[in-house]
């Protein structure tokens, strides 16, 4: 009876040092707290009855450019929430091959760390000022819509202290050993 080869699975690219399993977590809790968020922007372009009154849809709106600016600060959104897995992934160590002039070489720590810990003290400073502007705006919305409105954004005010950990993280991962470059 003949038997057939063992299908091949690629080979998974390891970080030098271990990545422990919480900070995959917060990592990839980055990508589902800013979900909610961006799903709800584009809701209000399909008009879903989200408990918005009519004027608020056109200010969202601003006839034409809301059909256009929501959608697109919806996938910028997405993106950027993918860019924190590379500090718990092998292309935030090594260049991947698809980026020129760069690929195949050692990410410098601080070109990562950076622009991560500045992303997580913005994000921060969006989540604290999006408590503020929620719990003290005059939005004409139902009590509904506010509560789905609040449960859709909420999330992202863990954006920033997720990013600070898992950045925090990656600096000592990668500079234990005297890797500074």
């Amino acid at each position: 009876m003949p038997t057939s080869a063992p299908a091949r699975t690629p080979a998974r690219r390891a970080t030098e040092a271990p990545v422990p399993s919480w900070a995959r977590h917060a990592a990839a809790g980055l990508l589902w707290t800013s979900l909610p968020s961006a799903l709800w922007r584009i809701a209000v372009v399909l008009g879903v009855p989200l408990g918005l009154a009519d004027s608020e849809y056109d200010a969202m709106l601003v006839p034409g450019w809301g059909y256009l600016a929501l959608p697109l600060l919806s996938l910028l959104q997405e993106a950027v929430a993918v860019l924190p897995l590379g500090l718990v992934r092998w292309w935030g160590e090594v260049w991947p091959r698809w980026v020129p002039f760069l690929r195949g070489r050692r990410v410098p720590v601080l070109a990562a760390t950076i622009p991560a810990a500045l992303g997580a003290l913005a994000c921060t400073v969006y989540g604290v000022a999006f408590l503020w502007t929620s719990t003290h705006s005059d939005l004409a919305i139902t009590p509904w819509g506010h509560w789905l409105m609040t449960a859709c954004y909420v999330p992202m005010v863990a954006w920033g202290p997720l990013l600070a950990v898992v950045t925090v993280h990656y600096y000592r991962r990668r500079t234990r050993r005297g890797d500074t470059k």
